[in-house]
């Protein structure tokens, strides 16, 4: 079963995900950008270049994320595959640089995933207020300082994106407990 966790920064996916890495050793952790080699390098030049180009982002997110699929999540499918990020937050953050549309964003995630979209999504929703405090308690990334408007931007369009998807999905409020959180997540996917 191939699942991934969607949010902005600072919405609580690690902390999920790692509750479930202590109760299923067996499941394949993995994130987007970073999974595979090639990833690690491309998170790199995410998260502390700036770009000029917003396609030239895009596009280096749809290469990690072919990468990805082919290296990770295919030849593991047959398991419990956890993803730290995936296409929506990719189509997100693309619909919040402007200048391309949902469509397009979904046949261009069709394309790098060659069409095989995830069992489940697990979208992560959170407040200004308590994405401001949680910001505030650690240090920023490049895309980070973009500022708290700007994540949530990325976060509505992330909603809209799913919104227009017909994948299974489990909206959580982002503001409640580690443990209610869990319970959720862990009734949702019957693990």
């Amino acid at each position: 079963m191939y699942v991934i966790f969607e949010g902005i920064d600072t919405c609580g996916k690690s902390t999920q995900i790692e509750l479930i890495r202590q109760s299923h050793p067996e499941a394949i952790i993995t994130r987007e950008p970073g999974g595979t080699p090639f990833g690690e390098k491309a998170r790199e030049i995410l998260l502390q270049t700036r770009l000029r180009s917003k396609r030239a982002e895009l596009l280096l997110f749809l290469a990690d994320r072919a990468e990805h699929y082919e290296e990770i999540v295919r030849p593991n499918r047959s398991g419990l595959v956890i993803s730290d990020r995936g296409f929506l937050s990719g189509i997100g953050y693309a619909l919040a640089n402007g200048g391309v549309e949902l469509e397009e964003l979904i046949a261009l995630n069709h394309f790098a995933l060659q069409g095989d979209w995830p069992e489940h999504i697990i979208f992560f929703e959170t407040d200004k207020a308590t994405l401001s405090q949680r910001l505030s308690a650690k240090s920023s990334d490049a895309i980070e300082e973009r500022g708290i408007d700007y994540l949530l931007e990325v976060q509505r369009q992330m909603r809209r994106a799913l919104d227009a998807l017909a994948i299974p999905h489990l909206i959580v409020d982002a503001r409640q407990s580690v443990e209610e959180i869990h319970t959720k997540i862990s009734n949702y996917l019957q693990i």
